[in-house]
């Protein structure tokens, strides 16, 4: 079968454009009636049809980990599920790769998911009569891998995750950390296009599972892999994520990164789900910090800068160079008496000595960095330019705000 292939801009590597998957009989007929846009109750009371997916459409761009959360029922495994026609969508299209998955056939869809893609799953899917080396190596041998080729890559994958010496080991002979360790050496040795971890970490207990999360974190920034990653635990998802699709009923309801959740939530839904998560974890300086305006130069006079700090309505100001780098900090006490004294150089009492950090930093942080110093914090960009600071009491109250009563409407996206 000839398939059709999407655009190719080089961005996403995955794109999903109106999915829907009604379970049922008949479930077309849904389209041609005027309860489509009814609750999911309604439609399965007056119907007997069940929404699992509603008119979803995203993108995933290569390298980033793009997590799908909800609760049960959401239809966030679906979804996963879908994505790569393990079960079939009943209406919509979804591209992996430039590639239109729904119109594979069968022969095609086999190949292309030995070769594109590599799942992860909560009960790990090992073969308990098969090594470790053998299951690494599983996915390579069924693509038809020699087995010179196919042991080769297996055991890369092994020591990649920390596997280095259990290769002869089945696995019965593993903690859970580890069948699952093996299962993404599984996944990693098919070198796929995209990887989906359908809740991977969820049957671990805590302390492994908090482990596993900083392995995978780690992972990614060596290897750069496109992960689908289906959790419903918040904090997991904070923690790990690019971005996150919040689902509810089967229709993605935000999407977003860690921070834009947080801060952000467009509805009563998305806030409660989000009300229990650590702020210091997630807000960034750039989120907090407040802009350095007006501009001070060192070259500039002390009366003129007295005027400048006084029309601001601040009792402070750092000082930039002519590339508006930060080289001194001073407050009004020393301005005034730099004035009273007759000093002419603003240089002469400013503090070049202050604590520094990014817009990317989290607030978690920054603690350490408002306890060394009583002066504010320096945001910088990457060339070391000043772009606004951040004073420590605004720190604490980042971390007791409370989130507004209502984040906006229910919206798919």
């Amino acid at each position: 079968m000839e398939t059709t292939d999407a655009p190719d801009n080089g961005v996403p590597i995955l794109i999903a454009r109106g999915l829907w998957k009604i379970f049922g009989e008949n479930p077309e007929r849904l389209f041609k009636s005027d309860l489509k846009n009814e609750s999911k109750e309604k439609i399965q009371e007056e119907t007997g049809l069940v929404v699992g997916l509603r008119d979803i459409s995203f993108e995933v761009q290569k390298g980033e980990i793009f997590v799908l959360m909800g609760l049960s029922g959401s239809g966030k495994s679906t979804l996963i599920r879908v994505l790569i026609r393990l079960v079939d969508p009943t209406a919509g299209e979804i591209y992996i790769g430039g590639k239109e998955i729904c119109a594979l056939s069968e022969k095609e869809l086999m190949k292309f998911r030995r070769r594109s893609t590599a799942m992860v799953f909560q009960a790990f899917g090992l073969l308990p009569h098969y090594t470790v080396l053998d299951n690494a190596a599983y996915g390579l041998k069924i693509r038809g891998v020699p087995e010179e080729e196919r042991k080769k890559v297996a055991l890369e994958a092994i020591k990649t995750v920390g596997l280095e010496g259990w290769e002869d080991y089945l696995p019965s002979s593993l903690s859970g950390g580890m069948q699952q360790r093996v299962g993404i050496a599984r996944a990693l040795a098919a070198d796929p296009d995209i990887m989906l971890l359908d809740e991977p970490f969820s049957g671990l207990d805590p302390l492994i599972r908090r482990q596993m999360q900083n392995e995978l974190i780690q992972l990614q920034s060596e290897l750069h892999k496109t992960m689908i990653f289906v959790t419903h635990d918040l904090q997991e998802a904070l923690k790990i994520a690019d971005r996150i699709a919040i689902m509810q009923d089967g229709a993605i309801i935000q999407i977003g990164t860690p921070e834009d959740i947080i801060a952000n939530p467009v509805s009563d839904y998305v806030q409660e789900f989000v009300q229990d998560a650590y702020p210091a974890t997630v807000l960034t300086a750039g989120t907090i910090m407040e802009v350095n305006e007006p501009e001070i130069h060192v070259w500039q006079g002390p009366k003129v800068v007295h005027t400048l700090i006084h029309r601001s309505k601040r009792d402070f100001a750092f000082i930039l160079d002519k590339g508006n780098c930060a080289v001194g900090f001073l407050n009004h006490k020393a301005l005034d008496m730099l004035i009273k004294d007759g000093g002419d150089r603003i240089d002469q009492a400013m503090d070049t000595e202050f604590e520094t950090c990014t817009p990317e930093m989290t607030v978690e942080e920054l603690f350490p960095l408002a306890t060394a110093s009583p002066h504010p914090i320096a945001v910088l960009d990457d060339v070391g330019k000043l772009v606004g600071y951040i004073r420590n009491h605004t720190i604490i109250e980042s971390m007791i705000q409370e989130w507004p009563e209502n984040g906006g409407e229910d919206k798919d996206v």
